[in-house]
C-alpha cells in the first residue's frame, strides 16, 4: 500500500485508461475529454504534483520511487495492471511500471531519461527557469496567460504552438508550475535518471514530437536501443507536451496502441 493518497479522478466508460499526470494537468484535459468518449479514463496525480501530496520526509522522489507509489495505488484503486500513458515525467514513470511488470501495457511521450547529462542539465535548467518565471508571476498569471505573446514566451519550450491554448488552461498551468510543492526536489532527483534497457513483455509506444525543444527527438532512437520491440512513433509538428499541440492525434494514438 501507498503511504500517501494519491489525487485521482474517473471519466467515460469502457476499458480502463490510465493518465499519469504532472505539470500536465491542462494538456491532458482536452485529451481526456476525447478519450473519455470510449475508455473509462482513470487520471492519477504523481506525488508533489496536482493534489497528491509530495512523498513523506526522507524520500527522495526519484522516477522509480514515483512509479512504486502509482504501483502501490493501482490497488486502492481496483486496478489490476491497466494500460498507462504518461508525458515526459509521466513518461518515464509509465516505462518504469512496464519494468516492474504492474502495468498490461504502455505508452510515453517524450519520456525523460533518454538524455546525456548535457541534455538533462539544459531540460531541468529550463524547466528551473520556467518555475522562477511562474513564481514571479504570482497573481499577474492570467494576464500574461490571456496574451498570444505571453503565452508563447511562457510555454514555447513545452509546446510547439502555445498560442493555440487557451487563455484559461495556460493561466492554471503556470498557477500549478508556481505552486507544484514537489517540484524542486523531482527535478533534482530526475538529473540523475538514466533509463535502463530492458526488453518489454507488453506493448510498449513511445511518441515524440519532432517540434520537442526540451528533448529533441534524436532521444528516441536510444528508446529503441534500450527497448527492443517497441514501436516507435513520430508526432509531426509537436512538442514536448504533444497534447496541448494536437489533442485528437493523442487521443487517436492511444486508442490504437494496445491500451486496451
Amino acid at each position: 500500500m501507498s503511504d500517501i493518497e494519491l489525487a485521482g479522478s474517473r471519466r467515460g466508460a469502457g476499458p480502463v485508461l490510465v493518465v499519469i499526470r504532472q505539470l500536465d494537468r491542462e494538456g491532458w484535459a482536452p485529451v481526456i475529454d476525447l478519450l473519455a468518449r470510449e475508455r473509462e479514463v482513470v487520471a492519477v496525480d504523481l506525488p508533489g504534483f496536482g493534489g497528491s501530496p509530495p512523498l513523506p520526509d526522507g524520500r527522495t522522489p526519484t522516477v522509480r520511487a514515483l512509479a512504486a507509489e502509482v504501483a502501490a495505488w493501482f490497488p486502492a484503486a481496483g486496478l489490476t495492471r491497466p494500460p498507462v500513458v504518461g508525458n515526459s515525467l509521466g513518461g518515464a514513470v509509465a516505462l518504469e511500471l512496464v519494468r516492474t511488470g504492474a502495468v498490461g501495457s504502455a505508452v510515453a511521450l517524450s519520456p525523460i531519461g533518454l538524455w546525456t547529462g548535457p541534455e538533462a542539465a539544459y531540460a531541468l535548467g529550463s524547466l528551473r527557469v520556467a518555475r522562477t518565471v511562474a513564481e514571479a508571476l504570482g497573481p499577474r498569471t492570467a494576464r500574461v496567460a490571456g496574451s498570444p505573446l505571453g503565452r508563447t514566451l511562457a510555454f514555447w519550450q513545452l509546446v510547439a504552438r502555445p498560442r493555440r491554448m487557451t487563455a484559461e488552461a495556460a493561466d492554471r498551468a503556470l498557477r500549478d508550475l508556481a505552486r507544484s510543492p514537489g517540484f524542486a526536489a523531482t527535478r533534482r532527483a530526475a538529473r540523475a535518471y538514466r533509463l535502463a534497457g530492458f526488453t518489454p513483455a507488453v506493448p510498449v509506444t513511445v511518441a515524440w514530437g519532432t517540434r520537442d525543444v526540451l528533448t529533441p527527438r534524436h532521444q528516441a532512437r536510444r528508446a529503441a536501443r534500450l527497448l527492443p520491440g517497441i514501436r516507435l512513433v513520430r508526432l509531426r509538428g509537436c512538442g514536448h507536451s504533444p497534447m496541448s499541440d494536437d489533442p485528437d492525434r493523442i487521443a487517436r494514438l492511444l486508442l490504437s496502441a494496445g491500451t486496451a
